[in-house]
């Protein structure tokens, strides 16, 4: 029914107006929809921002609040904020600033605050309290803003201008991923790991025809700010191709003794977004309704320092594994995390897949790095100008002087210059105003240089703006350098499954049967169900390679050797089981070592069985030592096997078999060397060894152990002596190992890879029997090329960044005896 508004003054006409009430209210209803979606929801696929977080970084970039400066209050930053550019409130400001600083809700933080920024449980204090300034990220989003290398607009009453977008040289929308809820659609992203995401970005670069497997091989899955763990693969495979899809996220946890007689479940990692009060209150709530069984206690023991520390503390006679799998079951420590990755692209809302976002991204660099390029020239060609006309006037000072002497007044002096001496206004003004004091024989040496480095940036700026390809290598060098400043190694660990799941009738005890102990190239542990012989594709997996594997029973121990020398007892019982030995390849259902152990997972160098009949353990370290350690089994949880040098770690062990298996050295100036494991003395654990390899300043980066045979080959992978492992691709080369001659103890081996340009180290290195596999940090495979004969020959291109290489499972140590 149509609305009748009358306005009716004594003093005015009157004046009547026919609205139609429901066209009034989907025309006002579209406008509210409209601005909550361009204006505060979904984030633009360039930068990754939604209005209120970019006018925040704009405003702290213009009130210079560097990394380098001291903190201001944070309702300094909020009131400027929205007095220039958000007339939203205060309280919308402010919680955006808070999620930019969290380091548990933000991959790579923009915003570094000083003051009770809160925690994933409590809010955060008044914005009076805090104080904050730029991260260093947050100058990489705004870097170059101030040269026309973005469109900037009109605030929101005309008076001042702000950017549309920022330049943004982080990939934000995938490394800090975004949610948010509009009218009619939302938007949620996860975070990515920085290093990933710049690797894929410059595989677009260089082939902008990939397919997604191509990039999967570079982003394997989400890298999420709190860790934990991701089961299942094939949700993001969907959301990578589509923009939608879901994962489920689990808390990162290991089973170990709180008391004497006790077990019980210490929660490292809690999944994205969820916090440990509420884990906690959950658990609570189930005990007193008798749906969770087996609990006795649960303490929250977080601190600053240890981080997230959750102990729930087991009723004894409850099998842990089981209560553990009730606990994913039942409460947030498993929780899923559904994508749907909507950003604005040209001003309108779409769905992107990886690619997609990939590629609007990348054509946002294009654009910025093109105007800034034509910026930077057009400034380079004024200065040019003027220290052209500056040489000019230089070359006969004299009869400048003169000339302004004579002159009337400044303008005559101004035209008689442009006459004379056939000079532009710009330059004559730039004369008339220029101090007496550059009149000297220096400043025309300082003018020529600079004339010449100026013709030599403008030549520059000219051939990239010119040149496609020289465009797409600068942008992906910037890239290059954004990953090695800010960022960081992966925390999230991806499983292609949870395991086979434990059922109530799991029995309290475990039969002892024989099974195989696997350790893969990313730190995960997990045990077979039978001994089976694995297949020989085992060294390789989808998403990993194994490194390490001995043979064990399911109620026996094992040992894990570390860097610093110590061997670690494990319970092969605590150990995740894999359905079938044909499952190894895939370690499905595998652990990080720190579930188990106190120590690093790149701490550990291999695995050793407890037996009393071998001839021992192989055991060679940095400087060139090497030591066979006498079997002896000890009843302690730990102890040392090696006693190093300052500055010494142990690079490889292995467990020998027979004792007459060869002992392989590999050193980082490319020199191998190989000899009997008979000629080294077995010695007790309190022995430093003997000299193993001459090092002429060098350091050894692989000893391995086997019986050669004919699909014995070495591996290397040269690089820049400074690089490290995994950031770098550097050559890589596959040689059989019958090419290198057997040499004696504690000489220096012969060549086994020339350095190309650029290289002058080996980042990593490996000999055994093949075929060889390798996997980059993300423990995706990386592809070797085929053995060849030139053992001193240099290598081919890598694929992407090595840091593991490995053989079969079955071959990487032999069978014990008993």
């Amino acid at each position: 029914m149509p609305r009748r508004t009358t306005t009716q003054p004594d003093e005015f006409d009157e004046h009547i107006v026919d609205i139609d009430v429901g066209e009034e209210m989907r025309e006002s209803y579209l406008e509210y929809a409209y601005s909550v979606i361009y204006s505060r929801a979904i984030p633009d696929a360039r930068d990754g921002l939604k209005p209120v977080q970019r006018r925040t970084l704009y405003t702290m970039a213009d009130l210079s609040l560097w990394p380098d400066r001291g903190h201001v209050k944070s309702a300094r930053v909020v009131g400027e904020v929205m007095g220039r550019l958000h007339p939203h409130g205060d309280t919308a400001i402010y919680d955006a600033l808070v999620r930019l600083v969290q380091p548990w809700t933000m991959r790579l933080p923009h915003v570094d605050g000083h003051g009770n920024f809160g925690s994933p449980d409590d809010p955060p204090a008044a914005m009076r309290y805090t104080e904050c300034r730029m991260a260093p990220a947050a100058v990489a989003m705004t870097a170059s803003i101030d040269e026309d290398t973005v469109d900037f607009r009109a605030n929101y009453d005309s008076r001042e201008l702000e950017p549309s977008v920022l330049p943004a040289a982080i990939p934000n929308l995938l490394v800090n991923g975004s949610s948010g809820i509009a009218v009619g659609m939302a938007t949620n992203i996860a975070p990515h790991n920085l290093i990933e995401v710049v690797q894929a970005l410059r595989h677009l670069i260089d082939h902008p025809d990939a397919g997604l497997d191509d990039l999967m091989r570079f982003v394997p899955g989400p890298d999420l700010p709190t860790g934990g763990k991701i089961v299942g693969l094939d949700g993001i495979r969907d959301a990578y191709a589509t923009g939608r899809g879901s994962f489920k996220m689990r808390a990162s946890t290991r089973i170990e003794s709180v008391t004497a007689r006790r077990k019980g479940i210490v929660v490292t990692e809690l999944p994205y977004n969820v916090g440990a009060e509420k884990v906690i209150e959950r658990i609570k709530t189930l005990v007193q309704a008798k749906r969770l069984k087996g609990i006795a206690d649960i303490a929250n023991l977080t601190d600053g320092e240890k981080g997230l520390h959750l102990v729930i503390e087991l009723k004894s006679g409850f099998n842990p594994e089981a209560v553990l799998e009730q606990l994913f079951k039942l409460t947030p420590m498993e929780d899923s995390f559904g994508i749907n990755a909507v950003a604005l692209v040209d001003g309108q809302p779409r769905t992107l897949g990886l690619k997609q976002m990939l590629e609007v991204f990348l054509q946002h660099r294009f654009d910025v790095v093109r105007r800034r390029s034509e910026f930077r020239r057009a400034k380079a060609s004024d200065r040019l100008h003027l220290v052209d006309g500056l040489l000019i006037a230089l070359l006969d000072i004299d009869e400048v002087i003169q000339v302004i002497r004579g002159s009337d007044d400044t303008q005559a002096a101004r035209m008689r210059l442009m006459e004379i001496f056939d000079l532009s206004e710009t330059q004559a003004n730039y004369i008339l105003e220029m101090p007496l004091r550059r009149l000297t024989r220096f400043s025309r040496l300082e003018l020529e240089r600079e004339q010449a480095e100026l013709r030599q940036t403008i030549e520059e700026l000219e051939a990239l703006l010119n040149d496609e390809g020289l465009l797409r290598k600068a942008v992906a060098d910037e890239l290059a350098e954004i990953a090695k400043q800010h960022g960081t190694p992966r925390r999230t660990v991806l499983l292609e499954s949870a395991g086979q799941p434990v059922s109530a009738a799991v029995p309290l005890e475990v039969a002892d049967d024989p099974c195989w102990v696997l350790l893969s190239a990313t730190g995960l542990l997990a045990r077979t169900a039978d001994d089976s012989p694995i297949p020989s594709g085992g060294g390789r997996s989808k998403h990993d390679t194994v490194t390490s594997a001995v043979r064990a029973t399911a109620r026996g121990e094992v040992g894990v050797l570390t860097r610093s020398g110590e061997l670690h007892k494990l319970d092969v019982l605590d150990l995740p089981g894999l359905p079938s030995t044909a499952a190894a390849p895939h370690l499905r259902g595998g652990a990080p070592i720190p579930e188990f152990l106190a120590v690093r997972a790149d701490d550990v160098v291999c695995l050793v069985s407890f037996v009393g009949e071998s001839p021992g353990l192989a055991i060679g370290t940095r400087d060139g030592v090497v030591k066979r350690v006498r079997d002896e089994y000890l009843g302690k949880d730990s102890w040392e096997v090696i006693s190093l040098k300052d500055d010494d770690r142990v690079v490889g062990a292995r467990q020998l078999a027979t004792g007459d298996e060869e002992l392989c050295f590999i050193t980082s100036d490319a020199q191998l060397l190989h000899f009997s494991a008979s000629l080294v003395r077995p010695q007790g654990r309190s022995g430093g060894g003997v000299a193993g390899v001459k090092l002429g300043g060098a350091k050894v980066v692989s000893f391995t152990a086997f019986e050669p045979g004919d699909d014995s080959v070495v591996a290397t992978v040269a690089g820049a002596p400074d690089a490290l492992p995994g950031t770098e691709s550097g050559s890589v080369k596959v040689t059989p190992f019958a090419e290198y001659p057997s040499k004696g103890r504690a000489t220096g081996g012969v060549r086994c890879h020339r350095f190309l340009k650029g290289e002058g180290a080996l980042l990593v290195a490996w000999a055994g029997h093949g075929p060889a596999m390798a996997a980059a940090r993300s423990g995706s495979p990386v592809d070797l090329p085929a053995p060849e004969g030139r053992r001193d020959g240099s290598g081919e291109p890598a694929a992407q960044p090595i840091v593991a290489i490995s053989g079969p499972a079955a071959e990487l140590t032999p069978a014990s005896p008993g």
